[in-house]
């Protein structure tokens, strides 16, 4: 016992663990002050999160990892502020990991490998030593089409003092500048907002990798979980993206619990996005239809 003990201590990066645990006790001690910051803070706070959400789901997600549209210079700078706004990691190194993922789903070279478990799959492989197939695989991923992009290309080159300004300094200023929130409240409010959408983008990673139902494919974990489409917006239709990755939508739903999805179609109709891929209704059926066969079988 006390040999696994020790051989799970030794696959943590220590480093990691005390800036996200050093984070969270800012978000929790941040959810305490709900109640004595100021009304426009609050409102301010969800802004934040609501559009620095899109810039993983409509950005760095749909756009960068996938290419399911097309978008213009404008788009794509807009989409990498607001990704930035995130902090979670440079659009490069996010859609690596993220191709990755897709490729080698739930196997050793997953960075978030859900065989491995809730915890791991949730927020431990952010905090723990990867399997060396990871870095391999990872090594080895076309992201020449990244690499070309000046978009990502600066922001990855100068991340550092971005995520500074964007993510941390912006948000908590504004409040402090425009009606003068105490800056210690607004810091700590900006943290509340950032574990929340950790959470909630982690939920893809975990809740929708082991709970759902399967219409699509069931020999694969992603699932369809309602609850994770509602929290990260509209990504949860997990199973549907892993069989057709390319889809703008990331399901055949529409505007149901879809808000990246409805945003795409809005930058559509402002001319800002373009050549939106879509599967037709007759492959969907087809690929539901051919899945039940197999479950009958």
């Amino acid at each position: 016992t006390m040999r696994a003990v020790s051989s799970f201590l030794h696959q943590i990066q220590w480093f990691n663990f005390a800036i996200l645990f050093s984070v969270v006790c800012c978000g929790l001690y941040g959810f305490t002050l709900v109640f004595q910051v100021k009304l426009l803070t609050l409102i301010w706070t969800f802004v934040c999160a609501f559009i620095s959400g899109l810039g993983v789901t409509a950005g760095v997600h749909r756009y960068w990892c996938h290419r399911s549209y097309k978008a213009t210079f404008s788009l794509r700078a807009l989409l990498c502020f607001l990704q930035t706004l995130a902090i979670q990691n440079s659009i490069l190194n996010w859609a690596t990991n993220h191709r990755v993922h897709h490729k080698f789903s739930e196997t050793d070279a997953d960075p978030h490998n859900a065989n491995r478990g809730f915890v791991f799959s949730h927020i431990g492989w952010i905090v723990m030593k990867e399997h060396p197939s990871v870095d391999e695989k990872r090594n080895i991923m076309d992201v020449s089409d990244l690499l070309e992009d000046k978009v990502v290309a600066f922001q990855h080159r100068y991340y550092g003092i971005l995520v500074l300004l964007i993510g941390v300094m912006f948000p908590t200023l504004v409040p402090v500048l425009f009606w003068g929130e105490s800056f210690t409240f607004a810091f700590f409010l900006n943290m509340s907002r950032y574990c929340v959408l950790l959470n909630s983008v982690s939920m893809i990673n975990s809740v929708a990798h082991i709970w759902g139902y399967r219409p699509y494919d069931d020999t694969i974990g992603p699932a369809e979980n309602s609850i994770c489409a509602f929290a990260a917006m509209g990504e949860g239709y997990h199973n549907y993206h892993h069989v057709f990755p390319h889809d703008y939508r990331t399901s055949e739903l529409g505007m149901k619990l879809n808000i990246t999805a409805s945003f795409i179609d809005m930058m559509e109709k402002l001319g800002l996005a373009y050549d939106l891929r879509t599967m037709s209704n007759e492959v969907i059926t087809e690929r539901k239809r051919k899945n039940l066969l197999r479950k009958e079988q």
